[in-house]
């Protein structure tokens, strides 16, 4: 395979799943936004900050208010993550591409491509917002699936699930990083809604209903922060994600560099006890996380792709 359309292949798959993210946490965060107290919010601050925008906002905002922050997530000109910028971004690549992946992934792209486009304002207004997040994340299950049934699992098949599980596992540790941050909680009594936030971060990231299954009806801390990095059967959990990255690129040639790459990282993940991590410390080992995570994509940038990769 060409290194430019393994490399294609790749950023297609990551544009998706991240403008995918993206929605699945705005919707979130209107249902955390409703069940919060009257007077108590979040806000739209946290989502800034996981996306990793903030300085990028700061340059044009002076505030996080709705309509600015979901502007700017949704179709921000100036945003190279915003939804619309991620789902641009991935139809241009594809197009270079069409002969290799099959038609119907391609005009599935494209259709979203017009619809996040022509809709923009469906986003921004509270009674449009919820139908037009659940189209985008819809549509991209609908590609990922379509890729699946229908290309060849081969290596281009390889770097699409690469691309799209690195991706998985970076938004993962953004969201616990952040949402884990910005919890509103009291030091001398926990208060009602904060069982709530921690099933606000199970659901940013699709898991309330498997962490009950796995974890029990009762979502707390430690069991949350377990879950989330540790879990060998959740599919957006850190751990399987770096299991998922190895079992792909075994088979590739020229792959011991990247294998032990991510070998380190998931020993390093293993040996941590993650329940006991508070805020300082968690962040602290996120951040180690994302740099393994930086890492391994350097290493197959480096490796397969035309471009050097960024540090």
């Amino acid at each position: 395979m060409l290194s430019r359309v393994g490399e294609t292949l790749y950023w297609v798959s990551r544009y998706i799943e991240r403008a995918e993210n993206v929605a699945r946490l705005i919707n979130v965060n209107n249902l955390l936004m409703m069940d919060l107290p009257k007077g108590v919010c979040t806000g739209w601050e946290p989502l800034i900050d996981i996306i990793g925008v903030r300085k990028a906002y700061s340059e044009n905002h002076t505030d996080f208010t709705e309509q600015k922050a979901l502007r700017y997530l949704l179709v921000g000109s100036d945003n190279s993550s915003s939804i619309l910028n991620s789902i641009t971004s991935a139809r241009e690549s594809a197009r270079t591409i069409r002969d290799v992946i099959p038609r119907d992934v391609w005009e599935e792209i494209n259709s979203l491509y017009y619809y996040v486009k022509d809709n923009q304002k469906e986003g921004i207004t509270k009674r449009g917002r919820f139908d037009y997040l659940k189209k985008i994340i819809d549509s991209a299950h609908q590609i990922f699936g379509a890729l699946d049934a229908t290309i060849n699992h081969d290596q281009g098949y390889v770097f699409i699930r690469f691309g799209s599980i690195i991706e998985r596992a970076d938004m993962t540790s953004r969201i616990l990083d952040i949402r884990s941050a910005t919890l509103i909680t009291n030091e001398e009594e926990v208060k009602p809604f904060d069982n709530i936030q921690w099933i606000s971060l199970l659901r940013s990231l699709s898991a309330y209903q498997m962490y009950r299954q796995e974890m029990g009806v009762r979502v707390q801390r430690a069991d949350v922060i377990e879950f989330v990095m540790h879990s060998k059967v959740f599919p957006r959990s850190i751990l399987f994600c770096m299991n998922e990255l190895k079992a792909l690129v075994l088979p590739l040639p020229n792959s011991t560099e990247i294998i032990k790459s991510i070998d380190d990282a998931i020993v390093e993940l293993e040996n941590k006890d993650v329940r006991v991590l508070k805020n300082g410390l968690l962040h602290d080992f996120i951040d180690e996380i994302q740099i393994d995570l930086a890492g391994i994509h350097n290493g197959l940038a480096e490796t397969y792709f035309l471009k050097q990769a960024e540090q």
